[in-house]
């Protein structure tokens, strides 16, 4: 985890120039609501941590079209249920025209195609 945050302080201190999906604001919030901890995080904590921590983040957007592309793709490659997620974020990574794709279940991203595999990167290695 220490290597995550090691990333976003970079986009924080503006050395590096930081994206996030739309999708991943929300998946972001359900996992830090979730959380098994011994003191929870709240609603409010969730959503001051990630206003705090990510607002200097540029959010990648996604239209009905690029939806469909994923649906298409993902049909085509055989992948089910979450791995639409997944696909959304990498719709969004390859919208923004990243470099680096950071994730911490690389194996959920390299599944989709070489295009996708290519900008992979796990923050912990």
């Amino acid at each position: 985890m220490k290597h995550i945050l090691n990333w976003v302080q970079k986009v924080r201190n503006r050395a590096i120039s930081g994206y996030i999906s739309t999708h991943s604001l929300a998946e972001l919030y359900s996992v830090l609501t979730r959380l098994p901890l011994s003191k929870p995080i709240s609603p409010q904590q969730a959503y001051n941590g990630i206003m705090n921590n990510l607002k200097v983040f540029q959010t990648i957007e996604l239209d009905s079209n690029d939806y469909l592309k994923v649906i298409e793709k993902i049909s085509q490659s055989h992948i089910t249920g979450g791995g639409i997620f997944d696909a959304l974020i990498a719709q969004a990574a390859l919208k923004a025209n990243v470099n680096i794709l950071l994730t911490l279940n690389p194996k959920h991203f390299t599944r989709l195609g070489e295009a996708i595999a290519s900008l992979v990167q796990d923050p912990e290695l």
